[in-house]
């Protein structure tokens, strides 16, 4: 009985990096898939970076689409993107529209120290999730 017993547990440990494998690969997939839409959509092919995703999403929350934008509200476009990205996970609120229709988030949680691919990682995944949403991507 204790054989079965200890088989039966290696085999559902076993079973842990599948699913996360899958989960990989799905994210994979998706994010490829977007960044092919997106990229036709707003860069003739040429694959959009990261960078240029969050951008598009910051213009997007903004909702001013047509405008052009200095370098520091650029980068202002960008923090409301990962404000936006990152407020499922519990790392921002939105609190309020300031008068000139930007949006403000508050911290909720201090992001934890993550190194640059783990970064990376939860951002795609935050990314495809936005788009899974609006249903740009299935």
């Amino acid at each position: 009985m204790k054989i079965g017993d200890t088989n039966l547990h290696l085999k559902i440990i076993n079973l842990q990096p599948k699913i996360e494998m899958s989960r990989d690969t799905q994210l994979k997939e998706r994010w490829e898939q977007l960044v092919t839409i997106l990229s036709n959509q707003f860069s003739q092919g040429e694959d959009l970076d990261l960078d240029a995703i969050i951008y598009l999403i910051g213009v997007q929350e903004l909702g001013k689409v047509h405008s052009e934008y200095k370098k520091d509200e650029k980068l202002n476009l960008m923090h409301i993107a990962i404000c936006r990205l990152l407020e499922p996970y519990g790392f921002y609120e939105f609190e309020f529209f300031d008068e000139e229709g930007w949006p403000h988030y508050k911290v909720k949680e201090e992001l934890p120290p993550l190194k640059a691919g783990e970064q990376s990682v939860l951002m795609k995944e935050a990314i495809v999730n936005y788009f899974l949403e609006r249903k740009l991507i299935d």
